[in-house]
């Protein structure tokens, strides 16, 4: 049984991002890994809506925050170790880091 470790790393700092991304896929190709990635997703762009006062009924508001996140996706093939050792770094706190893990059944395996 093979396992795929799927990487989402989504931040702010696009600087950040791409900095963490290529330690991850230098780290990948060093201990050899099968890495597909980075895949790279359209920037997202998030308004957000800022009150003057905290009361419901106060309509004055300052202009809104807007912000891009910038989101990566990679994909560890085998190589648990190394998938959980890079799951579990410290990352700065720009940077959101979700792991999600699959099981791959070879064909003619049964549960």
């Amino acid at each position: 049984m093979t396992f795929v470790t799927r990487l989402t790393l989504q931040s702010g700092d696009r600087a950040a991002l791409d900095a963490i991304v290529d330690d991850i896929k230098s780290t990948a190709e060093r201990k050899g890994a099968a890495l597909k990635g980075p895949h790279s997703h359209p920037p997202k762009k998030h308004s957000v809506p800022q009150h003057c006062r905290l009361h419901a009924d106060d309509e004055r508001r300052f202009s809104s925050w807007s912000y891009t996140v910038f989101t990566r996706e990679l994909e560890i093939h085998g190589h648990d170790n190394l998938a959980r050792n890079i799951a579990s770094q410290n990352f700065p706190d720009s940077v959101h880091i979700e792991a999600e893990v699959e099981q791959i059944r070879g064909a003619g395996q049964s549960n």
